[in-house]
């Protein structure tokens, strides 16, 4: 069986050596991020777009504006990524297809 993923979730949030955001912040965000995957039941396998997959990473390479939420395949960074914008991020990218342009730092599409 071959899992379907509709995208992943990178997001830059609790750096060894923070220089792009509060790691307080980061930590939050990341709480966030976990529960609203699970509670909107983006990770069943069984789910027709795919399963939204998540990961925690120590650096993405911009040291400003963080947390630094990167979404694939879509290539769209978002900055200043709070736990409050982790939620809207999800509801309204992710689950509803409409990226929150005010909050996007940075697009590399992959497509």
């Amino acid at each position: 069986m071959s899992l379907r993923v509709s995208h992943h979730l990178l997001l830059c949030a609790t750096a060894s050596k923070a220089a792009c955001c509060n790691p307080d912040i980061g930590k939050a965000s990341w709480t966030r991020l976990k529960a609203m995957v699970k509670e909107l039941d983006l990770e069943d396998v069984e789910r027709p777009q795919g399963v939204v997959l998540r990961s925690k990473v120590d650096c993405l390479r911009i040291c400003s504006d963080g947390p630094i939420l990167l979404i694939w395949p879509d290539g769209i960074w978002y900055g200043g990524v709070t736990p409050e914008r982790t939620e809207s991020i999800v509801r309204e990218h992710v689950f509803g297809g409409q990226p929150i342009e005010d909050w996007i730092i940075r697009r590399t599409p992959f497509k």
